[in-house]
């Protein structure tokens, strides 16, 4: 790697959310309040599901490894802005920062996989219910969580290895309340042209790819459901796929408000305020979202409440 360090930066200033620092209290106790919800609400879904025996199915077993990516995803960002927020401070050494982005990479991607795969299991729920214990074997999920993982890390490793070529000589202040990636390649002063194709062709495996998947097992659902239109079927569709129909809508929608419809040259805090909707308050809704939806969730919900009575 032949980074200059010499003249290249060592830390980066974070210019944080674009708000009034006389408000900066009021949005301290405010996303204080989303993370710490982010961490509990994703903590009791994984010990439920751990707990009821009736959560032990592929469905749950994908929504389990969804929550505690939820809960990384968000501590990679939060804690950071934060403790910006409350000392005042705005800096970031440059190993943090690229820390920050490897990290961010990973889980981005991962959320991604993983909801990919809960669209799969839901495609073969409803689409081949007869086949779905042994389509959806115990060796599957654990092969389609592994190969997430992989791939994610792969993905991670690849952006931020070309990241490390990078020199920022001529500026270091960042326009965001974390070390994003787009925002660091605009900083640099190298040239960046392999950077963008990685980020161009790389995220099409990573982001598009998925979500063209998930679109193709709804329409399948869909289908499915329009052959045998009964109101019993649709609302056992909905039952089981509402839930995650609205965290793909809350996470593909905005990514692709960010980048199909990106900000003027002049501003980008409408990239700070979408980037903060999916890395920051969605990690947040998702509990809610599958408890509040999901009949399986809030009985089990409800036996812990009673006194931790569950099904062996």
């Amino acid at each position: 790697m032949s980074r200059d360090n010499e003249s290249s930066a060592t830390e980066f200033i974070l210019l944080g959310l674009p708000i009034r620092k006389e408000e900066q209290g009021l949005y301290y106790a405010l996303f204080l309040a989303v993370y710490l919800t982010t961490l509990l609400g994703n903590l009791l879904i994984t010990l439920l599901i751990r707990l009821d025996s009736r959560l032990h199915t592929p469905m749950y077993f994908f929504l389990s490894h969804l929550a505690l990516t939820d809960i990384s995803f968000s501590s990679v960002t939060a804690p950071k802005m934060l403790m910006n927020m409350l000392t005042h401070s705005q800096s970031i050494s440059y190993a943090g920062c690229v820390s920050q982005v490897y990290f961010f990479v990973l889980l981005a991607g991962l959320d991604s996989f993983l909801l990919t795969a809960m669209a799969y299991d839901r495609y073969v729920a409803i689409c081949h219910p007869l086949h779905y214990t042994t389509i959806m074997s115990q060796s599957l999920c654990f092969l389609l969580v592994i190969v997430s993982w992989v791939l994610a890390i792969a993905n991670a490793l690849l952006h931020t290895i070309l990241l490390s070529f990078l020199s920022f000589v001529t500026d270091n202040v960042l326009r965001h309340f974390f070390c994003d990636l787009s925002a660091l390649l605009k900083l640099s002063s190298s040239d960046t042209t392999v950077n963008k194709m990685a980020i161009l062709i790389v995220g099409t495996v990573v982001i598009t790819l998925p979500f063209l998947c998930i679109l193709a097992s709804y329409g399948h659902i869909g289908a499915t459901i329009l052959r045998a239109p009964s109101i019993k079927g649709i609302c056992k569709a909905l039952s089981t796929c509402g839930s995650h129909l609205c965290v793909v809508s809350l996470y593909y929608g905005a990514i692709i408000g960010i980048y199909f419809f990106p900000s003027s040259n002049n501003t980008n805090d409408k990239d700070i305020i979408v980037t903060v909707l999916y890395s920051v308050v969605t990690p947040m809704l998702n509990p809610f979202i599958y408890s509040l939806r999901n009949r399986d969730m809030k009985g089990a919900l409800r036996n812990l409440l009673r006194g931790g009575r569950f099904s062996a």
